[in-house]
């Protein structure tokens, strides 16, 4: 194996917790998520009573619970496999209400274990259980995984995708599937591994109407202050230069593209901008491709039915996020304006910006709002600290997309990996996490649409000098800032 590919996997499993002991000396506390309502999960204001319906329809179809072919009492949808993370959107973006992110037993407003837990066993036929990979815990976030490099050792070509948790082997519906999970024990010896885990959707419509010149906009207005700080954002795009927005790396272009990416990485199903199954395992497949494709007639036979019924499950995905109504801060006390205002001044609202503004759009309500996502969403290196060694478009090794904080107040894990939550600081570790030194550098391969890409090199961090700022505050202003964060 290559000596660079080494250097890789010992950054993946040993830089990410360079700095967390410099967490617990702050003299500050993560409060914690918020408590009291969701805030979050319903319409967005404005919409038309056919538009309302068709938000809970798209909701209703986003908790839709997949199994093979159909047939389990409760798991209607069909499609599941031949690999999965999760057998319902739902499932995973959980916390605090439907389209959040990952869930936990005990806090926040939903308080369940991970439901990734249960699908080891789940519709198995007796002693077919599946084995839970290490990294997946009952108070742990919801994961994906995937390899630096092509599985079972010794093989330098590198690999970068999604290896899902398990396979359909064993359950009541498969019938003589037998493919088997990926090594994971193994896979994880080798530091071989790197994890992504689930975003929350609330709002995204509006961020989907946000006109690609105003993003660049948004860069070009605080660049002067920016640049001095080592901060350069660069939206990443598609091969036709429109910017892409959603995504840990800013990947996908729409609400449909990525609702069809996820529909058949997390679960499998194959669909009309996904068509094909992503395994085609001996004996694994039992439907024709794709799955979900847009129905003719309604479930009543009638060829003509509501917006949701006459559209495919993606497209009510898609509809779901776009009419989803944004979090609702309860910023209000005077720690917390405090925060809000210590926040812009050390300058975190370089890369979280605060109000971004609509175009014109066809969904009621939503032309020429100004909201508040606390993201440019544009790429940063965020040092060999966070790096997870993969590439997506204009997003290296080392690149993320600045992650919104609306609604960060009630989430509970935090970082593209979930590494930091309420066992180790919380807030304050995703904090801290952003610092790598200048001279803390690394050389690594890459993978990117299955091609590996030239050796690259990665040091510090653009949030450097803003982390330095944000430690030279007093302990009570640092507080108000987290206090601040908690409100959102």
């Amino acid at each position: 194996m290559s000596t660079n590919l080494n250097r890789t996997r010992l950054l993946v499993a040993g830089l990410c917790a360079a700095y967390f002991g410099v967490a617990t000396v702050q003299g500050q506390t993560d409060p914690g998520p918020r408590g009291g309502p969701s805030n979050a999960g319903g319409p967005a204001q404005s919409l038309s009573t056919d538009f309302t319906s068709f938000f809970f329809a798209a909701r209703a179809r986003f908790q839709l619970i997949q199994s093979v072919s159909g047939g389990i009492a409760g798991e209607s949808g069909a499609g599941l496999g031949p690999t999965f993370n999760g057998n319902s959107c739902a499932a995973c973006h959980a916390q605090p209400d439907v389209g959040g992110s990952s869930p936990h037993p005990t806090l926040g407003q939903v308080k369940k274990p991970n439901p990734q837990i249960a699908f080891a066993s789940l519709d198995r036929l007796p002693g077919q259980n599946q084995i839970v990979p290490a990294f997946i815990q009952a108070t742990g976030p919801v994961r994906e995984a995937r390899f630096i490099a092509r599985s079972n050792g010794g093989d330098p070509t590198l690999d970068g995708t999604v290896h899902n948790l398990y396979t359909i082997a064993g359950r009541v519906d498969a019938g003589v599937c037998a493919l088997a999970q990926p090594d994971f024990a193994q896979e994880l010896a080798e530091n071989n591994v790197v994890f992504r885990i689930p975003s929350a959707v609330f709002g995204l419509g509006l961020v989907e109407n946000t006109a690609d010149a105003t993003l660049r906009a948004n860069l070009r207005a605080i660049e002067a202050m920016a640049a001095p700080r080592g901060i350069h954002g660069v939206l990443n795009t598609d091969r036709e230069g429109t910017v892409t927005r959603f995504g840990w790396k800013a990947q996908s272009t729409s609400l449909l593209a990525f609702a069809s990416e996820h529909y058949n990485i997390e679960q499998g199903v194959s669909n009309e901008g996904s068509p094909n199954k992503r395994s085609d395992a001996p004996n694994c497949i039992f439907n024709p491709t794709p799955e979900d494709s847009t129905p003719v007639r309604n479930a009543a036979g009638s060829l003509t039915g509501t917006a949701s019924e006459m559209s495919t499950d993606v497209v009510n995905f898609a509809v779901f996020m776009r009419l989803a109504a944004p979090p609702t801060p309860t910023t209000a006390s005077q720690s917390e304006l405090n925060g809000n205002a210590l926040f812009s001044s050390i300058g975190c609202a370089l890369c979280h910006s605060p109000t971004l503004t609509t175009a014109s759009s066809p969904f009621p309500g939503q032309s020429g709002v100004m909201y508040h996502p606390y993201s440019d969403f544009a790429l940063h290196h965020m040092g060999s600290n966070l790096a997870d060694g993969i590439v997506q478009g204009a997003a290296g090794p080392d690149m993320f997309r600045t992650a919104p904080l609306w609604g960060v107040g009630q989430r509970v894990f935090f970082l593209h990996d979930g590494r930091a939550g309420p066992t180790n600081g919380g807030l304050v570790t995703a904090i801290m996490a952003h610092f790598t030194r200048g001279d803390q550098c690394s050389e690594s391969e890459h993978f990117d649409s299955g091609q590996p890409f030239t050796f690259r090199e990665h040091c510090g961090s653009e949030a450097n000098e803003v982390i330095k700022s944000f430690n030279a505050l007093t302990p009570s202003e640092r507080q108000d800032i987290l206090n601040f964060l908690r409100s959102l």
